[in-house]
């Protein structure tokens, strides 16, 4: 039986890509090829994002006696070509600006601290 990662695998990344393209079709062959490349991009992030929240509500996370479910924070790293990584996170609930502070759960303040880490690691690089 596949397991909830599986979902982030490149197959059903790719099919979920071409299903947003299928759906924008009249609008990308309008697009310029950059134009085109960047919808095709955040098209990728988007479909990202729905599969890590797919992959978690089948992971089985039970509901508190208020009805919260537990946070959750979903990093995905790619290659991106040579030595490029491309960093994606998805946050639930959505990370909630409180006017200077950010609310946000246990496994998402880990997340942000991994996401800083990786962002110095990288600024290092240059």
């Amino acid at each position: 039986m596949p397991s909830p990662d599986d979902l982030l695998a490149d197959a059903p990344l790719a099919a979920a890509v071409t299903a947003l393209a299928e759906r924008n079709r009249h609008h990308l062959e309008q697009m310029t090829d950059a134009e085109r490349n960047d919808a095709l991009s955040h098209w990728h992030d988007l479909a990202v994002t729905v599969l890590s929240a797919a992959g978690a509500a089948l992971g089985g996370l039970e509901e508190d006696a208020d009805g919260n479910s537990p946070g959750r924070a979903v990093i995905v790293l790619e290659d991106a070509g040579g030595d490029e990584v491309t960093v994606h996170a998805s946050f639930f609930p959505q990370l909630e600006d409180l006017g200077g502070e950010v609310l946000v759960t246990p496994a998402q303040a880990a997340a942000l601290e991994l996401l800083d880490a990786i962002a110095e690691t990288g600024e290092d690089d240059e």
